[in-house]
C-alpha cells in the first residue's frame, strides 16, 4: 500500500521553516496567512507581546463571492482595520502557502489598501 504525503504536515514544515526567519514586532507585526478549504483568515500580529493586533476572515457577514474574491475582500479588511490602528508596514507570513491564487489575492488587496509589505 503506498501511503499519500501530509500536505498539512509538509505546510506546516514550511510554515516553521519561514518563521525562524520572521517575527512581528510592535513596529512590524505580522500579517499571518491560514487557508482552510472553505475560508481563509488574516491576522496582524506582535509576536513580542504575543497579541493579536487585528484579524478578518470570510467568516464576517461583509464577504461573499468566489473564494479568490472572499480572500481579496479580507485582504481588504484586515488592510482598513490596521490602519485604523495606525499600522502600515508589515511582514507578511503566508503560512507555508504558496504564493498563489487566494494567497495572493488576499496580499494585493491589503497593498493596495495602504499595508506596505
Amino acid at each position: 500500500m503506498i501511503s499519500k504525503p501530509d500536505k498539512n504536515k509538509n505546510r506546516k514544515r514550511r510554515h516553521n521553516r519561514v518563521r525562524n526567519k520572521i517575527s512581528g514586532t510592535a513596529e512590524r507585526p505580522r500579517l499571518n496567512v491560514f487557508r482552510s478549504n472553505q475560508n481563509i483568515y488574516a491576522q496582524v500580529i506582535d509576536d513580542v507581546a504575543g497579541v493579536t493586533l487585528v484579524s478578518a476572515s470570510t467568516l464576517e457577514e461583509a464577504v461573499s463571492g468566489t473564494k479568490t474574491e472572499q480572500a481579496a475582500s479580507v485582504g481588504k479588511l484586515v488592510a482598513e482595520r490596521a490602519a485604523a490602528k495606525n499600522i502600515k508596514n508589515v511582514v507578511f507570513d503566508r503560512g507555508g502557502y504558496i504564493y498563489h491564487g487566494r494567497v495572493q489575492a488576499l496580499a494585493e488587496a491589503a497593498r493596495e489598501n495602504g499595508l506596505e509589505f
